[in-house]
């Protein structure tokens, strides 16, 4: 619960490419502690164990892990629907989860997911996920995961981080053609979780008073 009594929306983290919970969760306490105050985080390592070189080694410490693998295309998947069943069963051990918050391949899990859960693909076994917090977002690019996870629009409420020069950018405004009224906050940097200035820490608040009032619902 949090100050006010009012229970604090809980968030499966899903970190970046070949890294890991741990650094996700050292990447997030860049943003201020109003921030952190009101979430409850929930930080988990992916499925697989890192099989090439990490963008991050040298400056986070192994050991570094991958969601699923992929081909050069971005089209083909590998241990995809493993990936997905293990997402459920984090879920399902440290519900009840309220949304998801994504970086990088995590974030293009996160939202995937809603579509995937609607068509019952995924996460099947877990309440509907209510929020996302996308940093660094893009979509799935095979039609086979196209067709499922963005033939709705995604009508949960979002929160968006898109850097002006982060190599995702455009991927990331596309993504927004799919979600319902998003919540977009641009930052300068590249692909990286930004720290806030004042006038994005307020949209990240009223986004948070927001989907506090839908869980104590």
């Amino acid at each position: 619960m949090g100050s006010d009594g009012v229970r604090k929306p809980r968030f499966l983290c899903l970190h970046g490419f070949r890294t890991s919970g741990e650094i996700l969760k050292t990447q997030l306490h860049k943003r201020p502690q109003s921030v952190l105050d009101n979430l409850d985080l929930v930080f988990v390592d992916a499925p697989f164990s890192c099989l090439g070189k990490s963008d991050v080694e040298g400056i986070f410490d192994p050991p570094y892990y991958e969601w699923f693998q992929f081909n050069k295309e971005f089209t083909e998947y590998t241990n995809f629907d493993e990936c997905l069943q293990y997402i459920e069963e984090c879920m399902i051990k440290y519900g009840p989860i309220d949304g998801l918050l994504g970086f990088s391949q995590g974030s293009i899990l996160s939202a995937a997911l809603p579509g995937l859960q609607e068509k019952g693909v995924a996460l099947t076994k877990v309440p509907k996920v209510k929020f996302l917090i996308i940093v660094g977002g893009a979509k799935f690019r095979s039609p086979s995961v196209m067709d499922k996870a963005y033939s709705s629009s995604i009508s949960c409420p979002s929160l968006h981080f898109i850097g002006e020069t982060d190599f995702l950018n455009k991927y990331g405004a596309e993504l927004l053609e799919s979600c319902v009224e998003p919540v977009v906050i641009h930052h300068p940097k590249g692909h990286t979780i930004p720290r806030l200035d004042d006038k994005s820490l307020k949209t990240m608040m009223d986004f948070i008073e927001r989907i506090k009032k839908d869980v104590s619902k």
